[in-house]
């Protein structure tokens, strides 16, 4: 039988509910365009009595540690990404929504932030390759933000990353926005 991440048991220990319900409410959560009170609701259904806040209190404290442990064990990427931006209501704001996919269609990183520039752009290829290490090409439409970002990047480094500027090796990224705009 596989143990938890120490980590992940850390944060579970002090919880009073099964593991599996804790675990279903926040995928729930997190996946679904569901409400707090739904999940407390359908829980109810199934026989359980959790209260919205307790979900809530879950999600919070069990979406970073999840994140690090997934992250971890994250196959490794393409070395061709094909990244854009998209906007999306956020707790009725929009943001910019930076994301990034390998050749096969994976989601390398994302990254939400306010504005639209050069240093959002910088700020997400820095994580992306911080986590992912170094691509060969990168795919980019034709947002002067996205390359200025680039090419400071590639300013830094001794073997530079191939920029790609093309609307149309970009469809994989665009297409796959589409789910996401759905679920917001």
């Amino acid at each position: 039988m596989k143990t938890l991440n120490p980590a992940l048991a850390r944060v579970l220990k002090p919880l009073h509910f099964p593991l599996d319900v804790i675990l279903t409410c926040v995928r729930w959560n997190v996946v679904y365009p569901l409400s707090l009170r739904h999940l407390e609701d359908m829980m109810a259904e199934r026989g359980v009595s959790v209260d919205h806040s307790t979900v809530h209190r879950w999600a919070v404290k069990l979406l970073p540690v999840l994140e690090k442990t997934f992250r971890l064990r994250k196959r490794p990427d393409g070395k061709s990404w094909r990244m854009d931006e998209t906007y999306i209501r956020v707790k009725g704001e929009w943001r910019y929504l930076y994301r990034a996919v390998d050749k096969d269609g994976n989601t390398i990183d994302f990254l939400l932030r306010a504005h639209r520039d050069k240093t959002a752009a910088r700020r997400y290829f820095e994580k992306s390759i911080a986590w992912n290490g170094a691509p060969d090409t990168v795919t980019i439409d034709k947002s002067g933000a996205n390359l200025a970002a680039l090419a400071g990047i590639n300013a830094d480094r001794e073997t530079p990353i191939k920029i790609r500027q093309s609307k149309y090796l970009n469809n994989l990224v665009e297409q796959d926005h589409r789910a996401i705009k759905r679920r917001t």
